[in-house]
């Protein structure tokens, strides 16, 4: 029988922006850190991404998961909010938008 913590995993919803907070980008992943590294190779590395398009790679909101559906469901949502309301939210837990370091 196998151990139910083992099997329990960490999602991330997260919300990036650019150097001025500008442009938000907001992703899911299991793995934030790796992800968050991601988003500045396709920058260094100049693919066409949205996140090198425009430069997009400063975490400044993330909220964890045990559900994937549940991080994509929130995701989704998020996505089809007003930048009014997504400014409300980082600023919920973030107030001065400030750069996230993990």
């Amino acid at each position: 029988m196998q151990n139910n913590s083992s099997l329990l995993r960490t999602y991330y919803i997260y919300i990036i922006t650019n150097k001025n907070r500008t442009v938000h980008y907001t992703g899911v992943k299991n793995n934030l850190s790796r992800r968050l590294n991601e988003h500045q190779e396709n920058i260094t590395l100049h693919k066409k991404t949205f996140a090198a398009r425009y430069n997009v790679c400063y975490l400044v909101h993330f909220e964890t998961f045990s559900w994937i559906q549940d991080a994509i469901a929130r995701k989704k949502a998020i996505k089809g909010w007003t930048r009014a309301k997504k400014l409300e939210l980082i600023r919920s837990t973030n107030p001065k938008m400030e750069f996230l370091v993990l």
